[in-house]
């Protein structure tokens, strides 16, 4: 079963073909890596996926619904969730405060911080486990460490109830403790969801990839497991021995 697809999608900005013409899809429960050089798309793929950029022609689905016209918001609420980069939290509020805000119910925002029920508390308690931050609710948002905050925005994810998660980088500055935790953790949510992640990471790919795609200028250029693409030609003169050169 496909989870996400895309037929023909184009993103242009002024001319230029950020993504040009990809065809890709996805199937439930897979961890699936986006790999390529600086400027292939792959971050705007995201975006078009989100709703954060419109596609300027072609088509996504997300469990056989056409999305491509939908706002970000409408998108969200489908089971789609974005996580960038740099961790969005609210600074001021505690873990509890975070994950109460982010959950997904026709509150206001005071309901939920003051007004919650045991279904909701027990799903809380379940994604504080899952994230590995029980016993630390109660402390700021604003002191945790920088780990921990990459955590605490996946737990607004999941609270949101999201299916498919979108990671840019998720374990970028990361120290090597995190980052194994950070893999860990993209293995055990796609027991259930399916995770799609741009890294640059090499290493982090090989650990915790099921499938990698590679993008270079706008398109999809090759496909398959790491080792797959590792061997593909195409993918070790445009991006792979870049990689080499820098380390």
């Amino acid at each position: 079963m496909m989870h996400l697809q895309t037929e023909n999608l184009t993103v242009s900005f002024d001319g230029f073909k950020a993504v040009d013409d990809v065809k890709f899809a996805m199937g439930v429960g897979e961890v699936r890596f986006l790999i390529g050089p600086n400027g292939a798309g792959k971050t705007t793929l995201l975006d078009a996926i989100c709703g954060r950029v419109r596609p300027t022609s072609g088509q996504v689905w997300f469990k056989d619904f056409q999305i491509q016209h939908q706002s970000e918001h409408e998108i969200a609420s489908r089971g789609i969730g974005r996580k960038f980069q740099a961790p969005s939290i609210f600074g001021a509020l505690t873990v509890r405060q975070n994950l109460e805000i982010a959950a997904k119910a026709p509150r206001g925002v005071w309901a939920n911080v003051f007004g919650r029920s045991r279904a909701d508390k027990e799903k809380l308690k379940t994604v504080v486990e899952q994230i590995g931050l029980s016993g630390q609710e109660e402390i700021l948002a604003g002191n945790l460490a920088h780990g921990a905050k990459q955590w605490l925005e996946i737990g607004m994810l999941l609270m949101q109830e999201a299916e498919l998660l979108l990671f840019d980088e998720p374990a970028a500055g990361m120290t090597d403790a995190e980052t194994t935790q950070m893999g860990e953790l993209l293995l055990e949510l796609a027991k259930t969801k399916s995770i799609l992640v741009v890294e640059h990471d090499m290493e982090f790919v090989r650990r915790y990839a099921s499938k990698v795609t590679v993008m270079h200028a706008g398109k999809i250029i090759s496909q398959g497991s790491m080792e797959e693409v590792s061997n593909d030609p195409l993918v070790a003169e445009v991006y792979l021995a870049r990689q080499a050169e820098r380390k």
